[in-house]
Protein backbone atom coordinates (compact mmCIF):
# COMPACT_ATOMS: atom_id res chain seq x y z
CA UNK A 1 0.00 0.00 0.00
CA UNK A 2 1.09 3.26 -1.21
CA UNK A 3 0.37 6.35 1.66
CA UNK A 4 1.70 9.75 0.83
CA UNK A 5 2.02 12.23 3.72
CA UNK A 6 1.99 16.20 4.13
CA UNK A 7 3.78 16.61 7.42
CA UNK A 8 2.64 20.30 8.30
CA UNK A 9 3.34 22.39 11.17
CA UNK A 10 -0.41 22.54 11.66
CA UNK A 11 -1.97 19.29 10.35
CA UNK A 12 -0.81 16.12 8.26
CA UNK A 13 -2.44 15.59 5.28
CA UNK A 14 -2.93 12.21 3.62
CA UNK A 15 -3.68 10.51 0.34
CA UNK A 16 -3.60 6.89 -0.07
CA UNK A 17 -3.81 4.21 -2.77
CA UNK A 18 -3.98 0.87 -2.35
CA UNK A 19 -4.98 -0.47 -6.35
CA UNK A 20 -8.70 0.83 -5.69
CA UNK A 21 -9.84 4.37 -5.47
CA UNK A 22 -7.43 7.23 -3.99
CA UNK A 23 -8.43 7.73 -0.14
CA UNK A 24 -7.43 10.81 1.98
CA UNK A 25 -7.63 12.16 5.59
CA UNK A 26 -6.36 15.10 7.92
CA UNK A 27 -5.77 15.76 11.11
CA UNK A 28 -4.31 18.52 13.54
CA UNK A 29 -0.50 17.80 14.33
CA UNK A 30 -0.62 17.53 17.68
CA UNK A 31 0.13 14.95 20.35
CA UNK A 32 -0.46 14.28 23.70
CA UNK A 33 2.40 11.42 25.65
CA UNK A 34 -0.02 8.93 28.62
CA UNK A 35 1.61 6.44 30.27
CA UNK A 36 -1.78 4.00 30.20
CA UNK A 37 -4.17 4.30 27.34
CA UNK A 38 -6.53 7.06 28.36
CA UNK A 39 -10.33 5.29 28.43
CA UNK A 40 -12.01 8.32 26.53
CA UNK A 41 -9.51 8.12 23.96
CA UNK A 42 -11.11 8.62 20.28
CA UNK A 43 -7.68 7.72 18.72
CA UNK A 44 -5.12 6.00 20.62
CA UNK A 45 -1.59 4.22 19.88
CA UNK A 46 0.35 2.31 22.46
CA UNK A 47 4.01 1.82 20.54
CA UNK A 48 7.26 0.97 22.49
CA UNK A 49 5.02 1.04 25.94
CA UNK A 50 4.07 4.92 25.43
CA UNK A 51 0.14 6.23 24.88
CA UNK A 52 -0.31 8.79 22.61
CA UNK A 53 -3.59 10.51 21.57
CA UNK A 54 -4.02 12.72 19.26
CA UNK A 55 -4.90 16.34 20.30
CA UNK A 56 -6.10 19.88 18.65
CA UNK A 57 -3.02 21.68 20.27
CA UNK A 58 0.04 21.80 17.54
CA UNK A 59 3.22 20.40 18.26
CA UNK A 60 5.86 23.24 18.70
CA UNK A 61 7.66 24.72 15.20
CA UNK A 62 10.23 22.22 14.30
CA UNK A 63 12.39 23.10 11.25
CA UNK A 64 14.14 19.31 11.57
CA UNK A 65 11.16 17.29 11.98
CA UNK A 66 13.65 14.34 12.50
CA UNK A 67 14.80 15.74 15.77
CA UNK A 68 12.38 14.05 17.69
CA UNK A 69 9.60 10.48 17.15
CA UNK A 70 6.98 12.47 17.11
CA UNK A 71 6.42 13.00 13.25
CA UNK A 72 6.70 9.69 13.36
CA UNK A 73 4.76 8.41 15.53
CA UNK A 74 1.64 10.95 13.60
CA UNK A 75 2.66 8.69 10.49
CA UNK A 76 1.76 5.42 12.34
CA UNK A 77 -1.66 7.55 13.03
CA UNK A 78 -1.82 8.39 9.85
CA UNK A 79 -0.83 4.89 8.48
CA UNK A 80 -3.91 3.00 10.47
CA UNK A 81 -6.49 5.43 9.43
CA UNK A 82 -5.83 5.02 5.87
CA UNK A 83 -6.00 0.96 6.70
CA UNK A 84 -9.20 1.88 8.79
CA UNK A 85 -8.31 -0.39 11.42
CA UNK A 86 -10.70 -1.30 13.83
CA UNK A 87 -12.03 -3.84 16.15
CA UNK A 88 -9.88 -6.52 17.98
CA UNK A 89 -8.03 -8.02 14.78
CA UNK A 90 -4.68 -7.83 13.62
CA UNK A 91 -3.71 -5.51 10.57
CA UNK A 92 -0.64 -6.67 8.72
CA UNK A 93 0.78 -4.94 5.78
CA UNK A 94 3.50 -4.03 3.61
CA UNK A 95 3.83 0.57 3.26
CA UNK A 96 5.59 2.32 0.84
CA UNK A 97 5.53 5.80 2.23
CA UNK A 98 5.86 9.47 0.15
CA UNK A 99 6.67 12.63 2.28
CA UNK A 100 8.25 16.08 0.84
CA UNK A 101 10.49 18.86 2.51
CA UNK A 102 9.98 22.67 1.87
CA UNK A 103 12.28 22.86 -0.68
CA UNK A 104 14.70 25.11 0.52
CA UNK A 105 15.36 22.34 3.02
CA UNK A 106 15.23 19.64 0.65
CA UNK A 107 18.58 19.28 -0.51
CA UNK A 108 19.98 19.82 3.07
CA UNK A 109 17.13 17.17 4.48
CA UNK A 110 15.91 14.50 2.49
CA UNK A 111 18.07 11.47 2.94
CA UNK A 112 17.94 12.06 6.77
CA UNK A 113 13.79 12.44 6.44
CA UNK A 114 13.70 9.47 4.26
CA UNK A 115 16.03 7.42 6.67
CA UNK A 116 13.86 8.76 9.70
CA UNK A 117 10.45 7.31 8.26
CA UNK A 118 12.64 3.68 6.58
CA UNK A 119 12.01 1.63 9.67
CA UNK A 120 11.18 -1.66 8.05
CA UNK A 121 8.59 -3.70 10.26
CA UNK A 122 6.84 -1.76 12.92
CA UNK A 123 4.20 -3.20 15.85
CA UNK A 124 1.88 -1.13 17.24
CA UNK A 125 -1.71 -0.77 18.79
CA UNK A 126 -4.37 1.37 17.62
CA UNK A 127 -7.31 1.58 19.52
CA UNK A 128 -6.57 -2.12 20.80
CA UNK A 129 -5.66 -3.74 17.15
CA UNK A 130 -2.66 -5.00 16.67
CA UNK A 131 -1.10 -3.30 13.24
CA UNK A 132 2.12 -4.72 11.31
CA UNK A 133 3.33 -2.63 9.14
CA UNK A 134 6.72 -3.38 6.96
CA UNK A 135 7.78 0.28 6.33
CA UNK A 136 9.77 -0.43 2.65
CA UNK A 137 10.07 2.33 0.55
CA UNK A 138 10.34 6.26 1.49
CA UNK A 139 10.18 8.58 -1.10
CA UNK A 140 11.02 12.62 -0.65
CA UNK A 141 9.84 15.05 -2.78
CA UNK A 142 9.95 19.19 -2.93
CA UNK A 143 6.36 20.28 -1.86
CA UNK A 144 4.92 22.96 -3.87
CA UNK A 145 6.46 21.33 -6.72
CA UNK A 146 4.25 17.93 -5.78
CA UNK A 147 1.10 19.99 -5.72
CA UNK A 148 1.47 21.71 -9.36
CA UNK A 149 2.74 18.03 -10.57
CA UNK A 150 -0.62 16.51 -11.88
CA UNK A 151 -0.51 19.40 -13.70
CA UNK A 152 3.31 20.02 -15.14
CA UNK A 153 2.70 19.27 -18.64
CA UNK A 154 0.01 22.04 -19.03
CA UNK A 155 3.16 24.75 -17.48
CA UNK A 156 5.92 23.41 -19.58
CA UNK A 157 5.19 26.36 -21.98
CA UNK A 158 5.65 29.09 -19.21
CA UNK A 159 8.98 30.41 -18.89
CA UNK A 160 9.08 31.10 -14.86
CA UNK A 161 6.05 30.47 -12.65
CA UNK A 162 6.44 31.15 -9.15
CA UNK A 163 4.84 28.11 -6.90
CA UNK A 164 4.04 30.06 -2.82
CA UNK A 165 2.76 27.77 -0.71
CA UNK A 166 1.62 29.11 2.69
CA UNK A 167 1.56 26.72 5.48
CA UNK A 168 1.08 26.78 8.78
CA UNK A 169 4.53 28.36 10.38
CA UNK A 170 6.05 29.12 6.49
CA UNK A 171 5.51 29.81 3.38
CA UNK A 172 7.76 28.53 1.13
CA UNK A 173 8.55 29.64 -2.75
CA UNK A 174 9.65 27.65 -5.72
CA UNK A 175 10.30 28.74 -9.13
CA UNK A 176 9.43 26.90 -12.05
CA UNK A 177 11.44 26.90 -15.36
CA UNK A 178 9.33 25.36 -18.20
CA UNK A 179 7.58 23.79 -15.74
CA UNK A 180 10.68 22.53 -13.58
CA UNK A 181 12.00 23.19 -10.25
CA UNK A 182 14.59 25.30 -9.75
CA UNK A 183 16.27 24.40 -6.50
CA UNK A 184 18.67 27.04 -6.61
CA UNK A 185 16.28 30.04 -6.33
CA UNK A 186 13.72 28.41 -3.62
CA UNK A 187 13.23 30.57 -0.37
CA UNK A 188 10.78 30.17 3.40
CA UNK A 189 9.62 32.62 5.00
CA UNK A 190 8.51 32.11 8.92
CA UNK A 191 5.08 33.96 7.84
CA UNK A 192 2.59 31.48 7.68
CA UNK A 193 -1.00 30.96 9.17
CA UNK A 194 0.14 30.56 12.80
CA UNK A 195 2.34 33.27 12.88
CA UNK A 196 -0.25 35.72 11.73
CA UNK A 197 -3.27 34.03 14.15
CA UNK A 198 -1.20 34.21 17.30
CA UNK A 199 -0.75 37.99 16.75
CA UNK A 200 -4.45 38.04 16.04
CA UNK A 201 -5.67 35.95 19.08
CA UNK A 202 -2.61 38.64 21.28
CA UNK A 203 -4.58 41.69 19.65
CA UNK A 204 -8.27 40.64 20.55
CA UNK A 205 -7.20 39.53 23.81
CA UNK A 206 -5.21 43.27 24.44
CA UNK A 207 -8.01 45.21 22.79
CA UNK A 208 -10.94 43.69 23.11
CA UNK A 209 -10.47 41.57 26.05
CA UNK A 210 -11.77 38.29 24.42
CA UNK A 211 -10.16 35.14 23.60
CA UNK A 212 -10.21 33.52 20.61
CA UNK A 213 -8.84 30.66 18.87
CA UNK A 214 -7.77 29.54 15.12
CA UNK A 215 -11.50 28.44 14.27
CA UNK A 216 -12.79 31.41 15.08
CA UNK A 217 -10.53 33.41 12.62
CA UNK A 218 -11.10 31.34 10.09
CA UNK A 219 -14.57 31.63 10.12
CA UNK A 220 -14.40 35.65 9.85
CA UNK A 221 -11.87 35.64 7.19
CA UNK A 222 -14.29 32.68 5.18
CA UNK A 223 -17.32 34.96 5.93
CA UNK A 224 -18.97 32.35 7.85
CA UNK A 225 -21.45 32.88 10.73
CA UNK A 226 -20.13 33.76 14.02
CA UNK A 227 -21.28 35.48 17.36
CA UNK A 228 -18.29 37.86 17.92
CA UNK A 229 -18.76 41.29 18.03
CA UNK A 230 -18.05 43.74 14.90
CA UNK A 231 -15.09 46.06 16.33
CA UNK A 232 -13.54 41.77 16.83
CA UNK A 233 -14.24 40.78 13.32
CA UNK A 234 -12.89 44.54 12.47
CA UNK A 235 -9.79 43.70 14.09
CA UNK A 236 -9.14 40.23 12.28
CA UNK A 237 -9.62 41.93 8.74
CA UNK A 238 -7.73 44.38 9.37
CA UNK A 239 -4.56 42.19 10.78
CA UNK A 240 -5.01 39.24 7.57
CA UNK A 241 -4.63 42.66 5.42
CA UNK A 242 -1.83 43.21 7.14
CA UNK A 243 -0.10 39.92 7.07
CA UNK A 244 -0.75 39.38 3.73
CA UNK A 245 1.22 42.61 2.60
CA UNK A 246 3.65 41.75 4.62
CA UNK A 247 4.36 38.23 2.86
CA UNK A 248 3.61 40.28 -0.45
CA UNK A 249 6.33 42.64 0.74
CA UNK A 250 8.82 39.74 2.17
CA UNK A 251 8.47 38.38 -1.20
CA UNK A 252 9.37 41.69 -3.38
CA UNK A 253 12.23 41.74 -1.11
CA UNK A 254 13.79 38.73 -1.78
CA UNK A 255 13.42 39.70 -6.07
CA UNK A 256 9.95 37.76 -5.73
CA UNK A 257 8.06 40.10 -7.86
CA UNK A 258 4.61 39.10 -8.81
CA UNK A 259 3.73 41.89 -11.27
CA UNK A 260 5.96 40.14 -13.76
CA UNK A 261 5.80 36.90 -13.29
CA UNK A 262 2.47 34.39 -12.61
CA UNK A 263 2.12 32.41 -9.63
CA UNK A 264 -0.17 29.67 -8.53
CA UNK A 265 -0.51 29.74 -4.22
CA UNK A 266 -1.05 26.68 -2.59
CA UNK A 267 -1.78 25.50 1.39
CA UNK A 268 -4.48 26.33 3.65
CA UNK A 269 -2.89 29.83 3.97
CA UNK A 270 -3.30 30.70 0.53
CA UNK A 271 -7.22 29.45 0.63
CA UNK A 272 -7.87 32.36 3.40
CA UNK A 273 -5.69 35.31 1.99
CA UNK A 274 -7.21 34.69 -1.39
CA UNK A 275 -9.55 37.40 -1.51
CA UNK A 276 -6.72 39.91 -0.16
CA UNK A 277 -4.04 38.41 -2.47
CA UNK A 278 -6.50 39.11 -5.41
CA UNK A 279 -7.06 42.11 -4.76
CA UNK A 280 -3.56 43.55 -4.03
CA UNK A 281 -1.49 45.50 -6.45
CA UNK A 282 1.49 43.79 -5.87
CA UNK A 283 0.43 40.44 -7.81
CA UNK A 284 -0.56 40.72 -11.34
CA UNK A 285 -1.64 37.18 -12.20
CA UNK A 286 -2.37 34.41 -9.32
CA UNK A 287 -3.93 31.08 -9.96
CA UNK A 288 -5.00 29.27 -7.09
CA UNK A 289 -5.44 25.21 -5.68
CA UNK A 290 -7.61 25.53 -2.79
CA UNK A 291 -7.33 21.51 -1.80
CA UNK A 292 -5.47 21.60 1.12
CA UNK A 293 -4.28 17.84 0.67
CA UNK A 294 -2.47 18.69 -3.04
CA UNK A 295 0.87 18.13 -1.59
CA UNK A 296 0.16 14.61 -0.35
CA UNK A 297 -1.77 14.23 -3.80
CA UNK A 298 1.22 15.20 -5.74
CA UNK A 299 3.65 13.07 -3.82
CA UNK A 300 1.39 10.25 -4.53
CA UNK A 301 1.83 10.75 -7.67
CA UNK A 302 5.46 11.13 -8.28
CA UNK A 303 5.60 8.05 -6.00
CA UNK A 304 3.40 6.00 -7.88
CA UNK A 305 5.47 6.86 -11.17
CA UNK A 306 8.81 6.47 -9.34
CA UNK A 307 7.62 2.98 -8.49
CA UNK A 308 6.06 1.72 -11.66
CA UNK A 309 9.70 3.18 -13.24
CA UNK A 310 11.75 0.61 -10.90
CA UNK A 311 9.26 -2.41 -11.38
CA UNK A 312 9.41 -1.98 -15.15
CA UNK A 313 13.73 -1.55 -15.07
CA UNK A 314 13.45 -4.38 -12.61
CA UNK A 315 11.28 -6.72 -14.74
CA UNK A 316 13.92 -5.49 -17.83
CA UNK A 317 16.67 -6.67 -16.21
CA UNK A 318 15.57 -9.84 -15.05
CA UNK A 319 14.64 -10.55 -18.50
CA UNK A 320 17.92 -9.43 -19.40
Amino acid sequence: MLIAIDHGNYACKIASKDGLAPSGDSFVSGLSEHSVRPPLAADAIEWGGTHWTLTESRLPYQWDKTKSEHFFILTLFAIARELRVSGEQPYETDIDLAVGLPPEHYSVLKDRFAKYFQRGAVKYQYNGAPVFVDIRQVFVYPQAYAAVAPRARSLTSTPRLFVIDIGGMTTDILLLRNGKPDLQFCRSLELGVITMNNEIIGKVSAEHGILIEDDHIASIIQGRETILTAPVIQTVWESTQRHTDAILNKLRELQVDLRSTPAIFIGGGAALFKQYIEGSQMVAKAEFIMDTKANAIGYLMLASSQIQKLSQKAGANGNA
